[in-house]
């Protein structure tokens, strides 16, 4: 079993994401609001941080999703990032967001068999 974390900044995708991962077999996930360094960034008055403003102005959004599931294996993983990629772009491009996972060593809760 594994963690799969996805940041997106196109929060208008989530619904569609969420679809997906149910066609896919994934079917639970934990999505919450979340902000970036880069927008924290903008909001700074510190004159030091706020010369960074130019940098990362473009690819800023006020806010994104993050979205937590377990996955059985790291294809489903790869499965999910590479529809997600299909709804939101590449996350080569920048901006556009992030994806990674982390092994589990142990799970609580969780049932691979609870297909509901």
């Amino acid at each position: 079993m594994y963690l799969m974390v996805i940041v997106i900044n196109k929060t208008e995708t989530v619904n569609e994401i969420l679809e997906m991962f149910y066609n896919i077999g994934i079917r639970g996930a934990t999505i919450f609001d979340s902000r970036g360094m880069g927008q924290t960034f903008m909001d700074c008055e510190s004159p030091v941080v706020g010369g960074l403003r130019s940098l990362i102005y473009d690819q800023c959004r006020p806010n994104n999703i993050t979205i937590l599931s377990v996955v059985e294996s790291l294809e489903q993983y790869d499965r999910a990032v590479q529809e997600v990629e299909k709804i939101t772009g590449s996350f080569d491009e920048p901006g556009t967001g992030i994806a990674c996972v982390f092994p589990l060593a142990r799970l609580k809760g969780f049932s691979p068999n609870n297909k509901q």
